[in-house]
């Protein structure tokens, strides 16, 4: 009998591989958030907790450290697939820039071992190192994890702006300067903006957690205080998020106006652009639907300018240099949805902040709760449109105006096979995470408190207690 072979099937792999990359992105950028902002506010409920001996304070950061140490966990192994994806996607693009492009890696990897680091000196150090000293391990957690980011979106912002390298006649990298590809035209404000974006949406998310339990009736001062720690530090950052949203939206105008007139919905050049609201592009490259608001967009671009500002539209370079009418919809669509996620969030924290302004505490309805309940989610479908942005907004090119998109992707067809293995396994990693932080939370709960064979910062019992209370 003759075994049947399998014919590979003649695919475009290109489609394919950047479908992988943006399905492994969508979901290892939700766990950045909580790897920045967690171990920062543990240490707030750390410090509340020493400083003014608190016990809900105390019993919070325990938690705390706990979730962050099982996010963290998933979060280096969605990251590091992340990493070998360069290599095995894109290799053309790895083989000609690596060397510049691998240099913010080089130091993100020593944050990223420097975090794993102290994450287990902090979680180990409960019962083993007096109080003040055990809070003082966690800072280098935060300000690796701050750096990490950094790195990370430093490699992403030189796909914006490449500098820093020397080619010769052939186009090879012959010379690297690591300062300037670190610290490209870019870097600076895509990693406030992303930096920004994590304590935000860390917060959100941390914060709806409290309020979906606030909404069923825990409305001790555990849950409280839980939720006003995270809830307070995303809304400071909201407001300040809109202003470094707003600064990176002008450099974009300046240094990448193709983006930005897919982001305004700008077929062509012009001045008095409106800002149109939804709206798309049909086939014929014109405006369909929407509600724009006349010469709103002109004056955004350029205030000094106000309505006069002219605009570049999509016509002005040549239709294979910028997005097609595809992406073109996709960008402006995810810019709307970004911006007006990002204003009803900034609309609820001003509500948090008149709460206490004028009362002296935190909106107690069950309105606002149900609000803030959803706001985690919604601050993360934010998150995901800000880098549907940034990505599909610099399409066709993955350099910007240095090398394309289908010039670097693999020529193995296999990529199908490694999307479908990819999704399952993500999809059951998704799965565990829940379940796990769910059946800690449950524990947790029917504890009462932290136990952990003995009481944070208390002396540990001997031995022989040890085994006697466990003997029946």
């Amino acid at each position: 009998m003759e075994v049947p072979t399998l014919v590979a099937l003649a695919v475009d792999p290109v489609p394919w591989a950047r479908a992988q990359m943006a399905f492994t992105l969508a979901c290892h950028i939700i766990l950045v958030p909580l790897g920045v902002s967690w171990t920062f506010l543990t240490l707030v409920a750390n410090y509340r907790a020493l400083r003014h001996d608190d016990p809900d304070a105390l019993l919070l950061a325990q938690r705390w450290s706990k979730y962050m140490a099982v996010t963290f966990a998933v979060g280096a192994v969605t990251g590091t697939v992340l990493s070998f994806e360069f290599g095995l996607l894109w290799p053309r693009f790895m083989g000609r820039w690596g060397e510049a492009f691998g240099v913010p890696f080089a130091f993100e990897g020593i944050f990223f071992f420097t975090e794993a680091i102290f994450i287990a000196i902090y979680i180990f150090g409960w019962r083993r190192l007096r109080p003040w000293t055990h809070f003082w391990t966690g800072v280098p957690i935060v300000l690796a994890g701050l750096l990490g980011s950094v790195s990370v979106v430093a490699a992403n912002a030189w796909m914006n702006a490449p500098s820093g390298f020397t080619l010769d006649a052939q186009g090879n990298v012959v010379e690297v300067d690591p300062v300037q590809v670190i610290f490209n035209d870019a870097m600076p404000l895509q990693a406030a903006h992303m930096v920004v974006a994590a304590y935000v949406v860390g917060g959100f998310l941390i914060a709806s957690v409290y309020a979906t339990g606030m909404l069923r009736g825990r409305r001790d001062r555990y849950h409280r205080l839980g939720f006003t720690i995270a809830f307070t530090v995303a809304a400071v950052m909201t407001p300040v998020q809109m202003g470094v949203g707003d600064a990176l939206a002008r450099w974009v105008y300046d240094e990448q106006p193709t983006k930005f007139a897919a982001i305004e919905l700008v077929p062509k050049t012009s001045s008095a652009v409106p800002e149109t609201l939804l709206g798309h592009l049909d086939s014929d490259g014109q405006v369909q639907g929407g509600l724009p608001i006349p010469g709103l967009a002109s004056w955004l671009s350029d205030p000094s300018t106000g309505r006069s500002t002219v605009v570049q539209g999509l016509d002005a370079v040549p239709a294979d240099t910028r997005p097609t009418t595809s992406q073109v919809n996709t960008v402006h669509l995810a810019w709307d949805v970004m911006v007006g996620l990002g204003t009803a969030l900034f609309l609820l924290a001003l509500w948090y902040a008149a709460g206490w302004a004028f009362r002296r505490r935190m909106p107690q309805g069950r309105t606002f709760l149900a609000l803030a309940a959803a706001a985690g989610p919604l601050a993360v479908v934010t998150l995901e449109a800000g880098w549907i942005v940034t990505e599909v907004g610099r399409q066709p090119w993955i350099v910007y105006q240095r090398m394309r998109v289908e010039d670097a992707a693999t020529t193995n067809s296999g990529v199908v096979i490694t999307f479908i293995v990819v999704c399952l396994l993500y999809l059951l990693g998704a799965v565990a995470l829940v379940l796990v932080l769910r059946a800690m939370s449950r524990r947790f709960r029917r504890g009462g408190g932290f136990t952990d064979d003995d009481a944070p910062y208390g002396p540990s019992a001997p031995a022989e207690q040890r085994e006697e209370a466990s003997v029946p």
